[in-house]
């Protein structure tokens, strides 16, 4: 595989490297943080030596790992069962800067059940309201919700 999945496009962060890179050529770790800084030269996140860093490893469906840097063997991406990662708890604390808002919404609605999906938009859309502007919540709430959504 030399070239980014085709699911990539739509279940990673806009500036995530798998809308470019392929499996192998990112690394991957469990949650944003300042260490992973977002180069805006090259669109997406690096770590302090210059390697591509997907954060989101529940959305990129690949466990954290040094992928790219360390040579970590990939997990089989044609297996549904390996791809499904489960979301680490760090995922679930609110982040402070609006880039990183999608993917806590991403994983806060992964975790609830079907049946509290709805109280579960509420919530979060209050919370991240508590931090966010409303509009910026709601234009993030509805590009996740459109592909959340058709995944269940």
């Amino acid at each position: 595989m030399s070239g980014p999945l085709p699911c990539w496009e739509a279940d990673t962060c806009a500036v995530c490297p798998a809308q470019e890179l392929g499996p192998g050529k990112f690394d991957v770790v469990d949650r944003p943080g300042p260490e992973f800084a977002y180069d805006p030269r090259i669109g997406w996140r690096v770590d302090q030596a210059g390697t591509a860093v997907c954060v989101h490893p529940f959305r990129v469906g690949m466990p954290p790992g040094r992928y790219a840097s360390g040579g970590d063997p990939l997990p089989d991406l044609r297996d549904p069962d390996a791809a499904d990662v489960a979301v680490p708890e760090a995922a679930l604390e609110l982040p402070e800067v609006l880039d990183d808002l999608e993917g806590w919404l991403v994983a806060s609605l992964r975790v609830c059940p079907e049946a509290a999906l709805m109280s579960a938009v509420a919530r979060v859309e209050r919370v991240a309201g508590e931090r966010f502007a409303p509009g910026e919540v709601t234009k993030a709430l509805r590009r996740v919700l459109s592909h959340e959504l058709a995944r269940r």
